[in-house]
């Protein structure tokens, strides 16, 4: 069966790198050079706790809001 999950990417001002993580999903994260490479830096990390067992999410990602500030 096969799962979707989102990923938060950020990208780290000092040091240039694309961070990722899943949200509400415990370990599930990593960085990297690349968006390519940080997306198999992740699936790499998911398939590794999925071997421990299906977690319990503890948050779901909704979206993202535009604050606009005078």
């Amino acid at each position: 069966m096969r799962k979707t999950y989102t990923a938060i990417v950020e990208r780290c001002s000092n040091t240039g790198l694309y961070v990722g993580h899943v949200p509400g999903f415990p370990g599930a994260h990593s960085q990297a050079d690349t968006l390519e490479e940080l997306q198999q830096n992740l699936q790499e990390v998911i398939t590794m706790l999925l071997e421990e067992g299906e977690p319990e999410l503890t948050s779901e990602y909704i979206g993202t809001q535009t604050l606009v500030m005078a």
